[in-house]
């Protein structure tokens, strides 16, 4: 079964600094695009960052400068460094990927069950 699974949220003051990862395991050709997603209370989920297999990434306005996105191809794994949060990153993260899959070869995009950060004090 092809799936991921995230990990590193938690409680953090502001200003403070977390570390997401996010790892791809199962049947697994290759995966172009890996990224994070947020929702937080009463909002639609929102795109937070992506990295394609090459490196390049994009980053919604809001956390530039703030969140680094990078990825570890050979572990099918992909990090979201966040720091100088604010108590408006509280959310869950959900992990993303666009996965080439066998048997038969094809497309599957993927979603991890989700990971809570709050930043309060």
């Amino acid at each position: 079964q092809v799936r991921l699974v995230e990990s590193g949220g938690g409680l953090v003051q502001p200003g403070g600094s977390l570390r997401l990862s996010c790892a791809a395991s199962g049947n697994i050709v290759s995966i172009d695009l890996m990224g994070w997603y947020r929702q937080a209370p009463g909002k639609e989920r929102e795109l937070v960052a992506t990295v394609i297999s090459g490196g390049r990434t994009k980053y919604a306005d809001s956390m530039k400068g703030r969140f680094t996105i990078s990825r570890d191809n050979a572990k099918n794994t992909v990090y979201l460094s966040m720091n100088s949060l604010k108590p408006e990153d509280t959310a869950v993260y959900y992990c993303n990927a666009r996965a080439l899959v066998p048997d038969p070869l094809r497309p599957l995009e993927l979603w991890g069950q989700g990971t809570l950060v709050t930043v309060s004090s």
